[in-house]
């Protein structure tokens, strides 16, 4: 059964190389849309880093710069790899076009606008957008004045997860083509990226889907992703993952008189 390559997954003893992963949240979130997440990685012997950042305050330029330098150093000499949800693959993009960190390992996008957003273009003049979502949020726009639109391909390990599923019909209904609710999946590709796959899931929880997160770990750990995986793979996982130093066997029971 398909269960049990999640389970090899979590069978699999940490290997020499020291290993760690940064989780960049996206747009109006916080670190903490990657809690459960972060438990996958670690119970992977990786080191997690979960850095925080102002998404509505400032330009996509000075947010990277404030973040990214500092996560790098956190994780020291290991490997870094990345997990980036929606705009947070932006910022790494714009970050990396003039830095080169040796240690840099694969990265995989969540829903990434890496063509930039629809939304921004039809709602982008709207005061109370602005308001909500910051000066980063404003240079999100498909046009060749949004920053998506400026950055060079990608010449790094990159897997991108799109979704086809949506909450918000009236967002949908301004984005062309199939979307997760605030992203279309068209727009979410990049030149130069890897591999690329669509999962039945909506933008702002993707990162929570169990289906995602074992497919984000295999990109990590075997640079692809694997079509197979199904969401009772994702479940069984996350079980897996609980029951790691702890006892989670059946219990013996009293023997009969």
């Amino acid at each position: 059964m398909r269960y049990l390559f999640a389970l090899f997954l979590f069978l699999i003893p940490a290997v020499a190389q020291a290993k760690c992963v940064v989780l960049l949240h996206g747009l109006a979130r916080t670190e903490a849309s990657f809690t459960v997440m972060e438990q996958l990685f670690q119970a992977h012997g990786y080191t997690v880093v979960r850095p925080s950042y102002p998404s509505t305050d400032l330009p996509i330029p000075e947010l990277a710069n404030q973040t990214l330098p500092d996560a790098f150093a956190a994780c020291g000499d290991d490997t870094v790899n990345v997990v980036a949800h929606s705009m947070g693959g932006i910022l790494l993009r714009h970050w990396l076009q003039d830095h080169h960190p040796e240690n840099l390992g694969r990265v995989v996008m969540l829903g990434p606008p890496n063509q930039g957003s629809q939304l921004v273009d039809e709602l982008g003049a709207y005061e109370v957008f602005g308001m909500l979502n910051g000066p980063a949020g404003l240079a999100l726009g498909t046009g060749p004045e949004g920053i998506p639109r400026q950055l060079p391909p990608v010449d790094f390990e990159v897997g991108v997860i799109a979704g086809e599923n949506s909450l918000n019909p009236l967002f949908s209904s301004l984005i062309d083509g199939k979307d997760d609710g605030k992203v279309s999946i068209k727009t979410t590709k990049v030149e130069g990226m890897t591999d690329h796959i669509v999962l039945p899931v909506t933008h702002t929880l993707m990162m929570n889907n169990p289906r995602v997160m074992a497919q984000v770990l295999h990109f990590i750990e075997f640079g692809q992703f694997d079509p197979q995986i199904t969401w009772l793979d994702g479940v069984m996982d996350i079980i897996n993952e609980i029951c790691i130093g702890q006892d989670c066997s059946e219990p013996e029971s009293e023997p009969t008189q």
